[in-house]
């Protein structure tokens, strides 16, 4: 059950994105909710003495952190925050995991069957297809310094998800996220403090926002994609984010009245093929060979 609840924990990232942006600068936002993470995760390994870190591992878990959580979502967020609607945003970060695919085949060889193949090619049609009724649907929003953070934050994800699956395999897993979140964290302050003077009203809203976003996002999610990233190949875990756009359309269809055509829920089981082709355990494909 971890792919499935990853992916509908993740999918709320970018509406939580959407709201937490009213009353706050996004990358302010970012920083506060990092601090709060990683403060969390460390009270909570050192309650239940889980294993510390060593000296490398701080090094690879900040490195990561910078990537996979200040470049990813820092991109997001000023995507949004400059108009971009957040389903489109969730979309075009489900391109990650074809820049990922390959890229872990360059230098991590990591192989993919003829299977996965597929399974990356189908999602990346089923995310299209959702782009292509996104943007037909859209009114405007869609700027140049949106679509550059976007293409930054993808990057960003693509790259730490390589570096945490190279690097991080023996990072403890609670004080190794919280050295990502407190690096990350250090990192979006700096930006914040440059570019928005650390501007945030703590409304009922951001509260709310906050809440959701460090417990369900960057508690549980993230931690359950650190125990993937450790099981399974980097080009695996990255197909789960092409559910990701589809998902974050439907509940934008729910909660701000997004309309939700026949071409987005035919891109949803596209890519749910695809995913399902992709993560197909090593057991299962032998036994058809």
């Amino acid at each position: 059950m971890a792919p499935s609840i990853f992916v509908a924990f993740w999918s709320t990232g970018f509406i939580v994105a959407r709201y937490g942006t009213r009353d706050a600068g996004p990358l302010t936002f970012l920083a506060v909710r990092m601090f709060i993470a990683s403060a969390l995760l460390w009270v909570i390994a050192t309650i239940i003495h889980a294993p510390m870190m060593s000296r490398s591992s701080w090094s690879t878990a900040s490195i990561v952190g910078v990537f996979m959580h200040a470049v990813y979502l820092g991109g997001v967020f000023i995507a949004i925050d400059n108009g971009l609607p957040s389903g489109l945003s969730a979309l075009i970060a489900g391109l990650h995991p074809v820049v990922t695919s390959v890229a872990a085949r360059m230098f991590l060889k990591e192989g993919l069957r003829r299977s996965q193949w597929v399974g990356v090619f189908l999602g990346l049609v089923g995310v299209c297809a959702v782009v292509i009724e996104r943007f037909e649907d859209s009114k405007g929003g869609v700027t140049k310094i949106a679509i550059i953070a976007m293409v930054i934050s993808v990057s960003g994800l693509s790259v730490g998800t390589l570096l945490q699956r190279a690097l991080g395999r023996e990072m403890p897993l609670l004080r190794g996220t919280a050295t990502q979140y407190l690096s990350s964290g250090l990192v979006l302050a700096v930006a914040a403090g440059y570019s928005e003077r650390w501007d945030i009203r703590f409304t009922s809203q951001t509260i709310f926002s906050l809440a959701w976003a460090t417990i369900v996002l960057s508690l549980a999610a993230v931690l359950i994609m650190m125990v993937l990233l450790a099981r399974h190949s980097a080009a695996r875990v990255s197909s789960l984010f092409f559910l990701t756009p589809a998902l974050s359309t439907i509940e934008g269809a729910i909660l701000f009245g997004e309309r939700l055509g026949m071409l987005a829920v035919a891109g949803l089981v596209v890519a749910l093929v695809g995913v399902w082709l992709t993560m197909r355990n090593q057991s299962s494909a032998q036994l058809a060979r």
